[in-house]
């Protein structure tokens, strides 16, 4: 994961989202799309307004990944190269493709669970290392 050294502090420091002090997170509109430092949205004036893990760095140049990970402070799927939670992450279930967002947490963390293993041409890469 490419996290600053901030923000590899910041993962050390807390436990989860919800110790991480106001003063620290960022919050995103869903309506306008901006991501701001303050519990209001600016441009529009919403509070219907999601917290942001100071953990997301909201940049990522990747189409699609094989693999994902989760994010050490609020657990949400993350990028694995560049630490964004701004990713979509769907799964294969009885031959369709679905996106995980909808799922509840008890079947989201039993995804998170799963051990992958990809065999190729007789070498196996396992998706833990």
């Amino acid at each position: 994961m490419n996290w600053s050294h901030e923000q590899l502090k910041l993962a050390k420091k807390y436990k989860s989202i919800d110790e991480v002090p106001e003063e620290l997170l960022r919050y995103k509109c869903h309506d306008c799309l901006l991501v701001f430092d303050m519990p209001v949205c600016p441009q529009c004036g919403s509070e219907k307004l999601s917290k942001m893990c100071p953990l997301d760095n909201c940049h990522c140049g990747h189409d699609v990944m094989q693999m994902i990970d989760y994010c050490p402070l609020c657990g949400e799927a993350v990028c694995p190269e560049c630490g964004t939670h701004d990713v979509a992450q769907i799964s294969r279930i009885t031959g369709y493709l679905q996106d995980v967002a909808g799922w509840n947490a008890a079947k989201k963390q039993e995804l998170k669970d799963r051990h992958r293993t990809i065999v190729k041409g007789g070498d196996e890469y396992n998706g833990d290392e």
